[in-house]
C-alpha cells in the first residue's frame, strides 16, 4: 500500500463488516473516504477512524470522515449495506446528492440491481461482488479473518473508465479486482456458490463441513437446480466445478445468513434463496428442493416476507 494521497473520494454505505474493511483500506492507500451511517455510528468513527487487524494486510487504523448523509462530491458510493436494509439505507444517498458518482453494491443475489437502476441512473449503477470473510466486532473495528478478499465489477462502455480508476484504487489498496463485461454471468455465478451453502448451513444450522456430510444430497440437489436456474437467465456455471469448489471449503466455514438466524438478526433469505424460487419461477424450471428448503426457513422466520 502506496498511502499516496489522491483525488479520488468514495463513500461507504454502509460501515460494517465488509464496508469498514474497504473503505479503511481505500482510506490507507490515500483515498478520500466518507462512511455513510447513524449518529452514533459516524460520531465513533469521526473520533476513532477505523482499526483493521488481517493476517493479509496488517493491523492498522486509519482516520475517515462519516455523515449521516452524503453531502460531498464521490467518485463512487459502495453500498454495502445487507439486502433487508437496503431501503432505508438508501435515504443517506438522495439521487439529487449522488451527482455523477458510480454506485456500486456490494450486496448478495441478484434483484438489488434492478432496484437501484430504479432509483438511480441505470449507467451509474455497476453490479458488483466481493469475497472476503470480515466482521465488525464494535463500531470502527473489524477483523479480516479469511486469507482471501477479491473484487469483481460488470462495467459498461459508458462507465468502463471510470470503473478501472477505482479498480486501480482498490488493486493498489491490496483486493485482487476483476473487471467482467457480462453482469450476469458474474451474479449469478456468486449467487449459485453462495445459495446451496447459505440456505442449507442455516437449514441445518451447522457448518460447511457437517452439511457436505449428513445433507449431501439435498445439498447437491440445490447445487444442481440453482444452476439450472443460472443457465435459464443465460449464464454457464459448470455443475461439477462448483460441487468441488463448495467440497473445498473449510469445514468449519458457517454462512452469514446462518450467523444472522442464530443470533435473531433479519437474514438474507429472500435476497438469496428467495430470488433463486422467484428467478426459477419466472423462467419455468423446477426447484423443488430449493423450495422446500426456502419455505421452511420462511415459516422459521414468519415477519419475513417474499
Amino acid at each position: 500500500m502506496s498511502g499516496i494521497e489522491s483525488t479520488t473520494s468514495v463513500a461507504v454505505l454502509g460501515p460494517g463488516g465488509v464496508g469498514s474493511l474497504v473503505g479503511a483500506l481505500l482510506a490507507h492507500e490515500g483515498v478520500r473516504v466518507v462512511c455513510l451511517a447513524r449518529q452514533a455510528t459516524v460520531d465513533r468513527l469521526r473520533a476513532h477512524g477505523i482499526t483493521v487487524r488481517s493476517d493479509r494486510f496488517g493491523s492498522f487504523t486509519v482516520p475517515v470522515e462519516a455523515a449521516t448523509r452524503l453531502h460531498v462530491r464521490a467518485d463512487a458510493v459502495l453500498v454495502t449495506v445487507k439486502a433487508p436494509d437496503l431501503l432505508a439505507a438508501l435515504d443517506a444517498v438522495p439521487p439529487s446528492a449522488l451527482g455523477d458518482a458510480l454506485v456500486i453494491p456490494f450486496l448478495n443475489g441478484i434483484e438489488h440491481v434492478a432496484t437501484l437502476r430504479g432509483r438511480y441512473s441505470a449507467e451509474a449503477v455497476v453490479p458488483a461482488t466481493i469475497r472476503v470473510e470480515a466482521t465488525r466486532v464494535a463500531v470502527g473495528q473489524v477483523e479480516h479473518t479469511s486469507p482471501f478478499a477479491s473484487v469483481e465489477f460488470a462495467a459498461s462502455a459508458a462507465n468502463g473508465d471510470r470503473v478501472g480508476q477505482l479498480a486501480a484504487h482498490l488493486r493498489g489498496a491490496g483486493l485482487e479486482v476483476n473487471v467482467r463485461t457480462d453482469e450476469t454471468a458474474m451474479l449469478w455465478e456468486k449467487l449459485a456458490f453462495l445459495a446451496p451453502l447459505a440456505i442449507l448451513t442455516t437449514y441445518a444450522e451447522a457448518p460447511a463441513g457437517a452439511v457436505r456430510t449428513d445433507c449431501r444430497d439435498d445439498l447437491v440437489a440445490c447445487i444442481r437446480e440453482v444452476t439450472e436456474v443460472a443457465k435459464a437467465k443465460g449464464a454457464h456455471v459448470d455443475v461439477d466445478r462448483l460441487i468441488a469448489a463448495i467440497d473445498g471449503v473449510p469445514a468449519s466455514m458457517r454462512s452469514s445468513m446462518q450467523r444472522d438466524a442464530a443470533a435473531g438478526r433479519p437474514t438474507e433469505l429472500e435476497a438469496i434463496g428467495g430470488a433463486v424460487v422467484r428467478a426459477a419461477d419466472r423462467a419455468r424450471v423446477p426447484v423443488p428442493v430449493t423450495r422446500r428448503l426456502v419455505e421452511a426457513l420462511r415459516d422459521r422466520q414468519p415477519t419475513v416476507s417474499p
